[in-house]
């Protein structure tokens, strides 16, 4: 009889309970607003920041409501504005195009290699199309950042950092975020951290945070801040940056602390399981796995696999199958978005010609989120499920 994965693809582990007695703690001062402190206290909001900026080496944490807050606050910060043109991913999530979108900005689509990281053989072709490159670490895949660093210097290229899937990862030791002007991150559910939703930003440059705090929606209480630039700094740009409030809650600034705290050994927890799915799915007929390269530290929540060149009848007989098998799989070749899977020719607000190279990658790609609720051994079961049903639709093609 055909195995049948029982596992839910969306629960995640509960909130630990030391960010429970924190939010409690919280809930029962009244205090909630990250502003509204007593005499003497710092607050959850403010000791989170210092917490996060020493945990990726930044000078700068401002904690917000979302990742998606964090990129539109970044592009405004750097002065992006209506009608400016923005390099991104071709292969990423609508929050990456939609945050370029909020500011009046066009997003300008750079293709993804069958390891699933931007071209950057078309970011050099691209790069003197536009002043920033939004930078999807796109599903945890970090590209080869000392080239991409080098284009995008030779081309004054400022980088921001989409990490929302890279919390804990690093290219030659250096954390993602710490490689752009700005890093940008999510806690929403099903990252690394969890507090329903909220983000962060990091930068070394005082005038961006500046700029990122009173965007954020500070009222001038930029001391309440758990990282802050000199007053002069806000002084130069308060009357010209507007608020566009976005502030992270003491009650979801407690939640995360401790998981800050764990977050190291959870993306441990992510790869052994990572690592148990991509052994048993190696080598299957038709299949290919993204090879993780040896300078990348990677966090594995999620795994993807290539069916290339494969016609669609055929990946969604693949989905269908695992479906029935209790194993979920996401598509980003579909004809019309479903749930997060939308792509670049979906996004009618950022006009793009065809990207044929690009288009084929889509047509083939499969994901699936590894929560950390799956054991080992759960992995394992998820993997047989995959490889049999892919080996079942790859023989029938052949036949």
């Amino acid at each position: 009889m055909s195995e049948i994965f029982k596992g839910s693809f969306t629960q995640q582990e509960p909130i630990p309970e030391a960010g429970i007695a924190a939010a409690l703690e919280v809930m029962r001062s009244g205090r909630l607003h990250r502003y509204n402190l007593a005499p003497g206290e710092a607050g959850e909001a403010a000791a989170l920041e210092r917490d996060f900026a020493d945990y990726t080496g930044a000078r700068h944490a401002l904690a917000v409501t979302s990742g998606g807050y964090a990129m539109a606050t970044a592009l405004r910060a750097l002065g992006v504005g209506p009608g400016d043109r923005v390099l991104t991913n071709a292969f990423t999530l609508a929050p990456v195009p939609g945050a370029i979108a909020s500011v009046g900005a066009q997003p300008v689509f750079v293709g993804v290699t069958e390891q699933l990281t931007i071209d950057l053989d078309d970011l050099a072709d691209r790069a003197g199309e536009a002043s920033v490159l939004m930078l999807s670490h796109m599903r945890g895949h970090l590209a080869d950042m000392d080239r991409l660093m080098g284009i995008c210097d030779a081309h004054g290229l400022t980088v921001i950092e989409d990490c929302a899937h890279t919390m804990g990862a690093a290219w030659r030791g250096t954390p993602s975020g710490r490689w752009g002007r700005v890093g940008c991150f999510s806690t929403q559910t099903y990252k690394h951290m969890n507090s329903g939703e909220g983000g962060f930003l990091i930068t070394d440059d005082d005038t961006v945070m500046a700029r990122a705090v009173i965007l954020s929606g500070s009222y001038m209480l930029y001391a309440r801040h758990g990282t802050v630039p000199p007053e002069d700094v806000f002084e130069a740009v308060k009357y010209d940056t507007p608020n566009v409030s976005g502030r992270m809650d003491h009650l979801r600034a407690a939640i995360l602390r401790p998981q800050l705290r764990m977050l190291d050994e959870q993306c441990d927890r992510w790869n052994a399981r990572y690592r148990v799915v991509e052994e048993g799915l190696r080598g299957t007929p038709g299949l290919t796995l993204a090879e993780r390269p040896a300078p990348e530290r990677f966090v594995g929540s999620s795994i993807q696999m290539l069916l290339l060149d494969w016609e669609d009848g055929a990946v969604e007989d693949v989905i269908r199958r695992c479906a029935a098998r209790g194993v979920e799989l996401k598509w980003f070749g579909g004809a019309e978005p479903a749930g997060f899977t939308s792509r670049y020719d979906s996004w009618r607000y950022a006009p793009s010609a065809p990207m044929p190279a690009t288009d084929r990658i889509l047509r083939g790609l499969l994901d699936m989120r590894l929560p950390l609720t799956f054991s080992l051994a759960d992995c394992a079961q998820i993997a047989r499920i995959i490889r049999a049903e892919v080996g079942a639709v790859w023989q029938a093609r052949a036949a």
